[in-house]
């Protein structure tokens, strides 16, 4: 099969078009005929060095989100797919294993179908961003009618976080550049500020006690806590977990947590139908162009996510 990856860690111009054996399914597993594979910030991450411990061996072929047609199913895997059906999956890489490639293996509870009416290349734009939102949101805890801000509200993350937080009753205060404001606010939020380093002292200016919880989209770490209510929490994206002014509580996620979360991902796909989720879709490029896919997303300033076609 297909595959895009590398051999050696380095800039986008590492990326290669590789030959490699098409995996097969074991017990509970299913394959995909992948036609969309969408560019995230953790795959060029992967590709640029290895973090922690691996026994992991080149090459490497990353890719967190795919969609496509399933087309085998491993012995007695408990799943309602069928050989055929057009699907949706989150893909946790390892070695030569990512969406990166014609054929990829899953876990039977990372896969389901695709929301109906949406292309391959939509679909691809949502496992992994849309469930890392709703765990952010599952973390922080919110009743209906609480407050949450939500920075990097433009971004893949956080314009999910932004409509999921909507559909749970709650109220948003999202941040925004200029340009985006639109953007923003045709995504749901009730209340748009100026991004950047200043965003914690807007909300406060705007909700003197604070806001009940916050999703850290835009890395500000530390600065958020000033827009947090005593003792809440700031749901943070990069790992960053210091201790927090006023028992403001900072807790990193890892959206591994939620890979095998059929149900949550599931609902996504229900959430899409509803209208309550738009897929956002940027550039589509053929995969033999994934070098030039990271060079755009290094660029910054992409509106919506790039997805490799196969």
């Amino acid at each position: 099969m297909k595959a895009v990856g590398f051999t050696e860690f380095g800039g986008p111009e590492v990326l290669q078009v590789l030959e490699l054996p098409a995996p097969d399914t074991g017990p509970g597993e299913v394959r995909i005929r992948v036609h969309a594979a969408t560019v995230n910030t953790v795959d060029a991450l992967q590709r640029s060095g290895p973090s922690g411990s691996s026994d992991a061996q080149p090459p490497f072929v990353p890719g967190m989100e795919a969609a496509g047609v399933v087309d085998r199913i491993g012995p007695g895997t408990d799943t309602d797919l069928k050989v055929g059906d057009r699907v949706m999956a989150i893909v946790l890489p390892g070695g030569s294993r990512g969406a990166y490639a014609e054929q990829v293996v899953v876990p039977a509870d990372s896969v389901v179908r695709a929301p109906h009416g949406a292309t391959d290349v939509q679909a691809a734009s949502l496992p992994m961003n849309g469930l890392t939102a709703r765990l952010a949101l599952d973390t922080l805890d919110l009743e209906p009618g609480q407050t949450v801000a939500i920075t990097g509200a433009a971004g893949a993350v956080g314009g999910y976080a932004v409509q999921l937080a909507k559909a749970d009753g709650l109220r948003v205060v999202a941040d925004a550049s200029e340009q985006d404001e639109a953007l923003v606010k045709e995504l749901g939020a009730d209340v748009v500020l100026r991004r950047g380093a200043e965003y914690p002292d807007r909300v406060r200016a705007e909700i003197p006690d604070g806001v009940d919880g916050l999703v850290d989209g835009a890395s500000l770490s530390g600065l958020t806590a000033r827009a947090v209510r005593d003792g809440r929490r700031v749901v943070t994206l990069r790992g960053f977990d210091s201790p927090g002014e006023r028992g403001v509580v900072f807790e990193p996620i890892v959206v591994f947590r939620y890979a095998r979360e059929r149900a949550k991902l599931d609902r996504l796909r229900q959430q899409v139908e509803e209208g309550r989720i738009t897929l956002r879709v940027a550039k589509t490029l053929p995969a033999e162009q994934a070098a030039e896919a990271h060079r755009l997303l290094a660029a910054g300033g992409i509106r919506g996510r790039l997805i490799l076609t196969f």
